[in-house]
């Protein structure tokens, strides 16, 4: 991808999913905070987000935004450390892309599960 509108496509979504990043990461914490600070243990935190389509939307949502911008930030490191470039640059950042993808909605369904 190296035309400008693919650069800008790429700048646009790197600044889109770090914002979502940094809210997911922010309400993930502060959740655990206030879960452990109220006395509950890991098996409780488990239990109230098995079967709950709120916990696995956000954090389906936080799972796509990693999958989106971890890749993109890897382009310059595999372009300089590694010289890939085009089209496997391209190749390799999309699987990443996707064994993000596929380890991290795996992970959300086993924690909200019925």
């Amino acid at each position: 991808m190296s035309t400008a509108r693919a650069q800008t496509y790429l700048w646009l979504a790197q600044r889109g999913s770090a914002a979502v990043l940094a809210l997911s990461v922010v309400v993930h914490l502060a959740t655990m905070i206030i879960a452990v600070r109220g006395g509950l243990s890991a098996a409780e935190i488990l239990e109230r987000t098995r079967g709950s389509a709120a916990w696995a939307l956000f954090y389906g949502m936080f799972v796509i935004a990693v999958a989106v911008h971890a890749p993109i930030g890897l382009r310059a490191i595999f372009a300089e450390w590694v010289g890939l470039r085009g089209r496997a640059t391209d190749l390799a950042l999309a699987l990443i892309a996707l064994a993000l993808l596929a380890s991290g909605l795996r992970a959300v369904y086993a924690v909200t599960r019925a």
